[in-house]
């Protein structure tokens, strides 16, 4: 399965997914999948990063290619609530997001 599918997949059932991201293993609750400078990007909150949470809740930016082994985690994860699809910076370049 192609990266973006999985991650169509992950966003529509609000399931998280695992990668490895700067030599690390992550736990990722993907919110929206967009286009930046011609280069695909997800921003998501980490749920774990080498299976440790981390030491605060926030959403992330992660450059698609930067992430490695991408896998479905039977995880689920609920939207955070300081994501908005609507903000600026996903004006034009959003392709999915996470619905609430």
């Amino acid at each position: 399965m192609s990266s973006n599918k999985l991650l169509l997949e992950a966003i529509a059932l609000r399931k998280c997914v695992t990668a490895i991201y700067n030599r690390g293993t992550v736990k990722l609750a993907p919110h929206i999948l967009y286009t930046r400078h011609d280069e695909l990007f997800i921003d998501a909150v980490t749920v774990s990063r080498d299976g440790k949470p981390p030491r605060e809740i926030k959403i992330g930016t992660f450059k698609l290619a930067g992430l490695n082994d991408l896998a479905l985690d039977d995880a689920f994860f609920e939207p955070e609530p300081g994501f908005d699809a609507a903000d600026e910076k996903y004006a034009g370049v959003a392709l999915f997001a996470v619905q609430r």
